[in-house]
């Protein structure tokens, strides 16, 4: 998969994965979305985002979790 809007540079937030090397990290968005936020919302609340960057955001975020194990708690 490739990923246009996503950057990653030493330079900025750190390398953290970023949207168009805008300070505005994938995580950023991503909990934005877990809290309960809309892609409008998001997108009013960050007006330099648009509605295709927050979708490749979650896409991004979504492939970055199939590529590795967390440790998560097992239910009983």
């Amino acid at each position: 998969m490739r990923f246009e809007r996503i950057t990653i540079d030493a330079s900025v937030m750190g390398g953290m994965p970023c949207i168009r090397g805008l300070r505005i990290p994938v995580a950023t968005i991503v909990t934005m979305i877990a809290d309960g936020m809309t892609t409008p919302e998001i997108v009013a609340d960050l007006p330099d985002l648009t509605s295709a960057d927050v979708e490749e955001a979650l896409r991004y975020a979504a492939e970055a979790v199939r590529e590795r194990e967390l440790p998560l708690r097992h239910a009983a």
